[in-house]
C-alpha cells in the first residue's frame, strides 16, 4: 500500500500498468442512451369532411402509445416514453401542407410522423417532411406519394394501381362463379382526389381492357359532394353490371347510396364496389341504411384478422366503436412499427431512424397486423408485399372474405 507522496515501487507499477491494460481490453458496458421522451406526430384531418377517418386514425394511434409505454417505453433510449402531438390538416391539401410546415417549426424533437390519410394531404405534407428528413409512414393509396424519389416516406397501404389490379379480377371471378355469365359491362363514379385518380387511371390504361370490360359510365367530381343526382343518372344509364364507387368520405358516400336507392340501385340488384376505409364505418349504416349497404364489396388496404382479437377487443372496449377497421389498425401498427425501429438505432436522429426504417425486415411484432404478415420497406417506401384485403356488409358489420389469412366469411354476390 502507498500513501500520497510515497514513491511507487516496480512491482507495484507492474500490478498498476497490468490492471490498466486489463481494464483496456475489457468491453465497455453503456448503459441505454436516456430520453425523456419520443414525439410521434399524427397528422391527420380533424375537422371538415374527412374528419371521421382522423379521429378514428388518432384512435388507434393513441391506443398504441399507450400499450408502447406501458410495456416499459423504448428501451434502447432508457425506457423513454412515446408522446402523440396533433396536427390537424383540415379539408384542404393546401392546410395538410400548412400543418406540416407547423409541425417542423414548433417540434423540432419530432422523430417521426404518420399522415395524412387522404392521398391529396399527404402528398402535399410529405414536401415538408421530406425536406426536414423527418420520417412518414402512411395509409394513403397514392402510387405518386413513393413514386417521386423521397428517402424518409413509408407507404404501407398497396398503391391504388396495385389495388384495381388486384381487385377487379377478383369481383369478375366473383360474378361469373355465382351467375355463370362473366360481367362485361362496368360503371364508375369517384372524386378527383389523388388516390381516386390513381385507382381510375390503372382500370383506364389497362385493367378494364384486360378483363374485357367495357366502361359504360366513368363519372368524376370535385368533393366534398353537393348533389349526386346528375352522377346516379349517367350511371343508371349505363346499364352496368357493376358500379365501382371511388368517393373518399362517409357524406359522400351516403349521398351516392340514397341517390341509388331512388334509382332502384342496391347492392342486391346491381353490385355496388366501393374503395377504402370510409366504406366501412359503422355511423354509414346509421346515416344511409342497412338496406342500403347489405351485400356491397370493398377493397381496401387493411382489415383485422384472427392474429390481432386480443387488440381488438381491447380498442372495443376502450373506444365504444363496434369493431377495429382499417383507420385505426394502421396508425396502431406504425407506432409500433417507430418502436421497432427505434430499437435498433437507439437514437434520436430522424436521419438515423429513417435508414433503419429501410432496413427493418419484420415478420413478428407489427408484421401481425398486415394480411401478409411482413413489414419490409423497398427503397422507394413502398412495403414489399403489401396485400389487399376485401371486405363485405355482411348481416350489418363489414366482414373480411379476402385474403385468406384474414378471411372470415366467403362473399356473396347477388344472382338475380
Amino acid at each position: 500500500m502507498t500513501t500520497p507522496g510515497q514513491p511507487i515501487g516496480r512491482r507495484t507499477a507492474i500490478k498498476m500498468g497490468l490492471a490498466a491494460t486489463a481494464a483496456a481490453v475489457l468491453p465497455v458496458r453503456r448503459a441505454p442512451a436516456q430520453a425523456k421522451e419520443v414525439k410521434i406526430a399524427l397528422v391527420v384531418p380533424l375537422s371538415g369532411p374527412w374528419a371521421r377517418q382522423g379521429i378514428l386514425e388518432q384512435m388507434g394511434a393513441e391506443m398504441a402509445v399507450e400499450d408502447v409505454n406501458k410495456a416499459g417505453g423504448v428501451k434502447a433510449l432508457g425506457g423513454a416514453k412515446m408522446k402523440l402531438v396533433l396536427y390537424d390538416t383540415g379539408d384542404s391539401a393546401e392546410k395538410a401542407k400548412n400543418a406540416a410546415q407547423r409541425l417542423v417549426a414548433q417540434e423540432p424533437d419530432v422523430v417521426g410522423a404518420i399522415g395524412c390519410w387522404l392521398s391529396s394531404f399527404t402528398l402535399a405534407a410529405t414536401e415538408v417532411s421530406e425536406r426536414a428528413e423527418l420520417p412518414w409512414l402512411t395509409l394513403s393509396y397514392s402510387d405518386l406519394i413513393t413514386g417521386r424519389g423521397y428517402k424518409y416516406v413509408f407507404q404501407s397501404a398497396p398503391t391504388a394501381d396495385a389495388q384495381a389490379t388486384a381487385l377487379l379480377p377478383r369481383v369478375v371471378d366473383l360474378a361469373t362463379q355465382a351467375t355463370k355469365t362473366k360481367p362485361t359491362r362496368v360503371a364508375f363514379v369517384g372524386d378527383n382526389s389523388a388516390s381516386s385518380v390513381s385507382f381510375m387511371k390503372a382500370i383506364r390504361e389497362h385493367v378494364a381492357k384486360d378483363l374485357g370490360l367495357t366502361i359504360v359510365a366513368d363519372e368524376v367530381y370535385t368533393p366534398p359532394l353537393a348533389d349526386a343526382t346528375t352522377l346516379v343518372q349517367k350511371i343508371r344509364s349505363g346499364r352496368a353490371d357493376f358500379i365501382v364507387c371511388q368517393s373518399t368520405n362517409v357524406g359522400d358516400d351516403k349521398l351516392l347510396l340514397d341517390k341509388f336507392a331512388e334509382r332502384g340501385i342496391t347492392p342486391s340488384t346491381i353490385p355496388l364496389i366501393g374503395g377504402g376505409g370510409h366504406w366501412c364505418v359503422p355511423e354509414l349504416m346509421k346515416i344511409a341504411g342497412k338496406e342500403h349497404l347489405e351485400g356491397m364489396i370493398v377493397g381496401l388496404a387493411n382489415w383485422p384478422g384472427k392474429a390481432v382479437e386480443d387488440v381488438e377487443k381491447r380498442f372495443i372496449a376502450k373506444t365504444g366503436e363496434p369493431w377495429f377497421g382499417h383507420d385505426s389498425i394502421f396508425p396502431y401498427a406504425h407506432i409500433w412499427i417507430f418502436k421497432e425501429a427505434l430499437e435498433r438505432t437507439g437514437s434520436l436522429d430522424r436521419k438515423k431512424l429513417g435508414e433503419m426504417m429501410h432496413k427493418i425486415d419484420l415478420k413478428d411484432g407489427p408484421a401481425k397486423f398486415f394480411p401478409d404478415g411482413r413489414v419490409k420497406y423497398e427503397a422507394n417506401g413502398r412495403r414489399a408485399g403489401a396485400e389487399l384485403c376485401i371486405v363485405q356488409w355482411q348481416k350489418g358489420r363489414p366482414v373480411a372474405v379476402h385474403p385468406e389469412s384474414i378471411a372470415a366469411a366467403k362473399a356473396i354476390w347477388p344472382k338475380s
